[in-house]
């Protein structure tokens, strides 16, 4: 049996996950502030859906070409030209807070959007580039291992992101939460040059890029254990989430303002923290399928709970589950994706996942929004909860290959 820390100990992929921590992390603090800065300027919820839905359309819209391109160009290159990107579009949002812009008095919230657009399309091409790059670095006996700690550095990144970004707003202003955002990135950026490069693997055989797209999306829909566990996780997040909302919980169903904001934003990470911290010593190898349904039922059941909360501590502890329910679907989905995937086709599968269940976050924060608008707030998460569960009841008898799968080598 493996050590616990046996990925930790290569060098290359210990500047791998800081280079991403400090990336996340700045990414998580720039949610926060655009988040409640879009709302202070619209009091609309139907304007926080936009925001998620300004960063998915480029996003879903790259993702296939990008993951192509993964799958024939330097990966590290890649990565190091989309977070140069990144670190230019939180210059942006940075500048357009001081005194020399008056974009945001002019044209409102729509240079916000376009900066979101922007790096959804960066963000677009960089997950497939990580989710290939990742593999490279480690061998195949670590993968599950090195998954796990890349979700715990994540989620670490995930819990100190919103309270940091809140508290910098609700403190300092919003300048100096731009100016972390902007700093963390171009550390992200300086840690990934000092990774090592790794050679393609052998490029696979079909000719031309259409074939070679089309060549992944046809492994993923042949698969019926990655095709089922993408599936699943795209409806629960697309109905499930309420991220997108708790602006809208913090300022009228909870009465905690941006600083409280920060927290509930963090909970799911402290829950996901523990969660990847235990899963470290205690691996999944068993049950894999029946254990990947359960945890996203919790996830609905979690979200149900959350809406009919008025308590701030017990929303807290609520997302905090939720956030251990995603950690395990997240760590389960990513093993099955790296190990079954071909080495030379990584890209092209991270970026049908990317599509399924990276971008319906964004879509779901849409979906969000729409639905509270239609429905009210409180219902609308109530129902997503609800879905959230029908769509496991209809994965687990539509897929009995995910539901009997017991383990992956």
């Amino acid at each position: 049996m493996s050590s616990p820390y046996a990925a930790m100990k290569i060098r290359d992929f210990r500047l791998f996950i800081s280079a991403r921590f400090c990336i996340t992390l700045a990414i998580q603090i720039q949610a926060v502030v655009v988040g409640w800065q879009v709302y202070e300027l619209t009091k609309d919820p139907l304007s926080l859906g936009l925001i998620g839905l300004a960063e998915a359309i480029p996003s879903i819209g790259v993702s296939l070409y990008a993951g192509h391109v993964a799958d024939i160009t330097s990966r590290k290159k890649i990565i190091l030209m989309t977070v140069a990107t990144l670190v230019l579009c939180s210059g942006l949002l940075l500048y357009f807070t001081l005194d020399l812009s008056t974009l945001l008095q002019h044209y409102g919230v729509l240079p916000i959007y376009v900066v979101i657009f922007i790096s959804g399309i960066a963000r677009g091409f960089l997950t497939p580039a990580v989710f290939s790059f990742m593999p490279q670095l480690v061998p195949r006996e670590l993968y599950q291992n090195a998954i796990t700690w890349n979700s715990t550095l994540w989620e670490m990144a995930s819990i100190g992101g919103p309270p940091v970004g809140g508290l910098i707003y609700g403190f300092f202003g919003i300048s100096a939460a731009y100016t972390v955002d902007v700093s963390l990135t171009v550390v992200g950026l300086l840690l990934a040059v000092m990774v090592t490069s790794r050679p393609l693997p052998e490029i696979s055989e079909e000719q031309g890029m259409f074939e070679k797209i089309g060549a992944g999306l046809k492994f993923v829909f042949q698969n019926k254990i990655i095709l089922g566990a993408i599936t699943l996780d795209l409806f629960a997040v697309l109905f499930g989430g309420a991220v997108a909302l708790l602006p809208i919980f913090a300022d009228e169903v909870l009465h905690v303002g941006k600083i409280g904001l920060g927290f509930l934003r963090s909970a799911p990470g402290i829950g996901a923290l523990l969660m990847a911290l235990f899963l470290t010593y205690n691996p999944i190898r068993k049950a894999m399928g029946v254990i990947l349904l359960y945890s996203v039922a919790g996830f609905g059941v979690c979200m149900i709970l959350f809406a009919l909360s008025t308590n701030f501590w017990l929303s807290m502890g609520v997302l905090a589950m939720s956030g251990a329910f995603d950690c395990v679907s997240v760590i389960i989905r990513g093993t099955l994706l790296q190990t079954l995937t071909p080495e030379n086709m990584k890209g092209r599968v991270s970026a049908v996942n990317n599509i399924f269940i990276g971008s319906s976050n964004e879509i779901g924060a849409f979906e969000s929004g729409v639905a509270a608008r239609l429905l009210k707030v409180i219902p609308s998460v109530i129902i997503g909860g609800v879905l959230t569960l029908a769509v496991v009841a209809v994965t687990a008898f539509k897929a009995p290959e995910l539901r009997k799968l017991q383990e992956v080598k």
